[in-house]
C-alpha cells in the first residue's frame, strides 16, 4: 500500500512538531528545576564536597539537603558545562536565592566558605591553636604538632624547635577544615611578606633571624605605648652588651602559662621568679631559648631599629595610659615606683 505524499507530509510535521514541543517542554521543566530551592535556611547553609566525590553522588546529596532543586538538573548542567570533572572538595556556603547554576560554578570555581581569623598581636603558639581549632580551620593538637614538626620546620627554612615567633599575627581568611600544616605555611608566608619590608632581614642567617624574632617577642609582651617599643628594645640589648639578665617580667608569664599551664598570674612574687626554667629571664642571663609569642611588626621594628640610649631599666608608672618610666641607674629605677599610677586599662 502506498501513502499519499500529502499524509507523509503531515505525519513527518507532526512528528517534528511534537519533537519540537517536547524540547521545548523538557527546557522549560530544566529552568524550573534549576530555579533556586525554597528549601535554604534563611541564613544560608554550610555543605561540604567530598574529596574525590563524583557530580551524580554530589548531586543527590545537595538535592537530600535542599541546596538545589533538582539532581538531574545538576547532573545535565555539569555535564553540558564540561565541569563534572572539575568539582573541587571543601566546604561552601549556599545562599536563598542561589540556582542550580550558581551552586555548580561555585564548587566548580572552588570557592569555599572562608572562616575570618583575627590572630592578635603577642598570641601565643597554644593560643594561636586554639583559635585555629575554635574558626573550625584545623584541630589544635594538630597545629601544635605541625608547627613543632622538624620536617616543616626544615621545608620552611625555620630554625629552632617551632614555629612560635613566625605565625604574624593578622587577620586571615581560611577555608573551613584547611588543615593544620596549611594554615601554618599560609601565617608563615605572611610573616615573610611583611619581614621583606625590613631591608636588613634579608641578609640575616637564619639564627640571627631568630635572634630578632626572640627579642622582639619578648618586647611584644612588655610594650603597651608604640612609641615606646624601641626605647625597650635599648634596655634589653644594652643589659645583653654587659652581660645583665633580661629580668623581663613576661618571660615569667610565659613559664608560669605555657610551660606549667597555670592561669595567668594578676602578678608575680618572689618565688616566680625564681623559677628555674631556661625561659626565666631573671634566672638565666641572654635571651630565652625561642619567642615567648608572635610578636607584630612594632616589635619586630624595635627589635631591628632599638633607640639609641643608656637605659638599662624601666617600670610601668602609669596604668591606664600604658606609660613607663625608664631609668639609666637601680635607684632612679627603684624611685620611680613613687610615680606609679594605679588605674584600669592598659595592654
Amino acid at each position: 500500500m502506498k501513502h499519499k505524499p500529502g499524509l507523509l507530509v503531515r505525519l513527518f510535521s507532526l512528528s517534528a512538531l511534537a519533537l519540537v514541543v517536547g524540547v521545548a517542554l523538557g527546557l522549560v521543566l530544566l529552568v524550573q528545576a534549576a530555579r533556586p530551592s525554597d528549601r535554604l535556611p534563611a541564613d544560608g547553609l554550610l555543605f561540604t564536597v567530598k574529596a574525590g566525590e563524583g557530580a551524580g553522588s554530589l548531586a543527590t546529596r545537595l538535592e537530600s539537603a535542599g541546596v538545589i532543586r533538582s539532581a538531574l538538573a545538576f547532573r545535565l548542567f555539569a555535564k553540558v558545562s564540561g565541569q563534572e570533572g572539575g568539582l573541587d572538595a571543601g566546604t561552601y556556603r549556599f545562599e536563598r536565592g542561589m540556582g542550580t547554576r550558581e551552586v555548580l560554578g561555585a564548587i566548580a570555581e572552588g570557592r569555599q566558605a572562608l572562616v575570618r581569623l583575627t590572630v592578635p598581636e603577642g598570641a601565643t603558639l597554644s593560643e594561636t591553636a586554639a583559635l585555629l581549632e575554635e574558626g573550625g580551620v584545623a584541630e589544635a593538637k594538630a597545629f601544635l604538632a605541625a608547627a613543632r614538626d622538624p620536617a616543616l620546620l626544615a621545608e620552611l627554612g625555620v630554625a629552632g624547635a617551632s614555629l612560635e615567633g613566625y605565625l604574624f599575627p593578622d587577620t586571615y581568611f581560611f577555608p573551613r577544615d584547611f588543615g593544620a600544616a596549611p594554615a601554618a605555611r599560609a601565617m608563615l608566608k605572611t610573616f615573610r611578606a611583611r619581614l621583606a619590608t625590613i631591608p636588613e632581614a634579608g641578609a640575616l642567617a637564619p639564627e640571627e633571624l631568630r635572634a630578632k624574632i626572640v627579642l622582639a617577642s619578648v618586647i611584644e609582651r612588655e610594650y603597651r605605648v608604640a612609641e615606646e617599643a624601641p626605647l625597650m628594645a635599648s634596655v634589653f640589648y644594652n643589659r645583653l652588651r654587659i652581660g645583665m639578665a633580661l629580668q623581663s617580667c613576661a618571660t615569667v608569664v610565659y613559664v608560669i602559662t605555657e610551660k606549667q599551664g597555670k592561669p595567668h598570674p594578676e602578678r608575680l612574687f618572689d618565688r616566680d621568679i625564681a623559677i628555674p626554667d631556661a625561659y626565666n629571664t631573671y634566672v638565666n642571663r641572654g635571651l630565652p631559648p625561642g619567642p615567648i609569642s608572635n610578636p607584630g611588626m612594632t616589635a619586630i621594628k624595635a627589635a631591628f631599629y632599638p633607640a639609641s640610649s643608656r637605659y638599662l631599666y624601666f617600670r610601668l608608672v602609669d596604668e591606664a595610659a600604658g606609660r613607663h618610666h625608664f631609668s639609666e641607674s637601680l635607684e632612679e629605677h627603684v624611685g620611680a615606683r613613687n610615680l606609679f599610677v594605679k588605674r584600669a586599662g592598659g595592654k
